[in-house]
C-alpha cells in the first residue's frame, strides 16, 4: 500500500483507551492500541473484518 493508513477511532470513544482502526487499505483493515500507537499493528482480512463488525454489532 503506498497511501498512508487513515487513523480512526470509535465515535463511542470517551478516552484514549481504546483501539484504532484504519480501513483506506483495499487490501486489509488494520488496527492499533491507542496507548501503544508506535508498537505493533494488527492486519485483517476485509472480509473477516466485516464478520466481525457484524457480531459486534448484534443486540444482546
Amino acid at each position: 500500500m503506498t497511501e498512508r493508513l487513515n487513523w480512526r477511532t470509535s465515535s463511542y470513544t470517551k478516552s484514549d483507551s481504546c483501539v484504532e482502526v484504519a480501513d483506506n487499505d483495499p487490501a486489509k483493515v488494520v488496527v492499533r492500541d491507542t496507548k501503544w500507537r508506535d508498537r505493533a499493528i494488527v492486519g485483517v482480512d476485509r472480509a473477516a473484518w466485516a464478520v466481525f463488525v457484524s457480531f459486534v454489532r448484534r443486540p444482546d
